[in-house]
């Protein structure tokens, strides 16, 4: 007995030499993947400092820094984003290789002209994302877990493309020229694919972290409406051509202003459509506590409190957005301030739900009056967004339908 133990541990001890990771505690294999998706991260933001530092100045060379680390940063926080990012990285490799310097293989080549090419990438995720939104709902009345998963998968699925889309037409606004070439965040088409981006990644990491799905249908439905506003920007104003940046765009200010805003603006949105849920579900238990909303829609506790992390989320992102444009201002119109109609609504939306924060933390305010504010906030906020630009004029008058 004792030299079959012997043999064992003879036989343990080779396996743990040819295979360490399997036989190590978790925090170590935990440490090793950590230090392996650091390490994909900083190489391949390496290798894109290599490609594009002549285009690069400074503040540029600063920002991607920035990037880099909140990447990463990101990736340790939350695990799953990690497969997100290498599946866009990969399909962005694989349309820029494919690409080359001819921007007009875009119309010949397979790849590109039905999968990869910006535009065929957002016609995806508008595909995706509407069937992501009847699934959530499905999955909501039937209870199946299985549908439950693929509108989940859905989601990610929309969303790989989406940004696979963003970063490719980045591209491909290089290959048009480099007068021409910028971060596509500078129009109405633009920033709409990125709000439903970034609103779709709140959720799935919401949803990730709460361990429902119930929430999915009505978040994704705010998305929709950007898609549906997408889809008519496109055939109907042929917007999603892309254009030179105007004289006030072309600064690195836009290339961190404008995605912190639009964080902003997908967690307002949320917590909107979070609402919506809130008041359906609250006023079918004073109604019909035994119908079927009241059993199937997400528990109140649960929409509560979500809506109060992406109200308060929200409100961060748009406070650093707001100081970013301040400061954007300064160097481009020589003051911080100037009380046009954007800056000013852009105060209002400010107010609007730091009020909302300081009640809910001060005064303890729950419940049905705290989801007619959120969803009122919402119209506030598309207002700021949207109609400042349609029927007031000022400093900011570049952003028109």
């Amino acid at each position: 007995m004792i030299q079959r133990g012997v043999q064992a541990m003879a036989v343990t001890r080779e396996a743990m030499l040819e295979r360490p990771w399997e036989h190590s505690s978790p925090w170590l294999r935990l440490a090793f993947w950590d230090g392996l998706w650091a390490l994909l991260i900083a190489v391949g933001s390496g290798y894109a400092y290599w490609l594009y530092q002549p285009y690069m100045d400074g503040y540029e060379v600063a920002i991607q820094i920035g990037s880099t680390l909140a990447l990463i940063t990101w990736g340790l926080y939350w695990k799953p984003a990690r497969r997100f990012v290498l599946t866009v990285a990969l399909l962005t490799v694989v349309a820029l290789w494919r690409y080359g310097a001819d921007y007009e293989l875009r119309k010949s080549a397979f790849l590109l002209k039905y999968l990869l090419e910006s535009q065929a990438a957002f016609m995806w995720m508008s595909t995706l994302y509407v069937l992501a939104t009847a699934t959530y709902f499905v999955a909501l009345f039937s209870r199946s877990e299985f549908i439950g998963k693929t509108a989940t998968a859905l989601t990610w699925s929309a969303t790989v493309m989406g940004l696979t889309g963003l970063l490719v037409r980045w591209r491909e606004s290089y290959l048009l020229g480099t007068d021409i070439g910028h971060i596509p965040v500078s129009n109405l088409y633009e920033v709409f694919i990125l709000f439903a981006l970034i609103t779709a990644l709140l959720y799935l990491f919401y949803e990730d972290r709460h361990r429902t799905r119930a929430m999915g249908g009505f978040a994704l439905l705010a998305i929709s409406g950007a898609v549906a506003f997408l889809l008519w920007y496109t055939f109907d104003r042929q917007a999603h051509h892309i254009q030179p940046l105007i004289p006030a765009l072309q600064s690195y200010w836009m290339k961190i202003h404008v995605p912190a805003n639009f964080i902003g603006y997908g967690a307002f949105a949320l917590a909107a459509m979070l609402g919506v849920a809130y008041l359906l579900r609250s006023g079918a238990e004073a109604h019909r506590p035994q119908g079927l909303l009241a059993r199937t829609l997400p528990p109140l506790d649960l929409l509560d409190d979500v809506m109060y992390k992406a109200i308060a989320l929200g409100f961060a992102a748009f406070t650093i957005a707001t100081i970013l444009g301040a400061l954007w201002a300064a160097e481009a119109w020589g003051g911080y301030w100037s009380w046009d109609p954007k800056e000013t609504w852009a105060l209002i939306v400010w107010l609007n739900y730091a009020a909302w924060l300081h009640l809910r933390l001060t005064k303890g305010w729950r419940g049905t009056p705290m989801a007619w504010w959120a969803v009122i906030g919402l119209f506030v906020t598309l207002f700021a967004f949207l109609g400042v630009n349609m029927f007031l004029s000022g400093l900011h008058s570049y952003g028109t339908l």
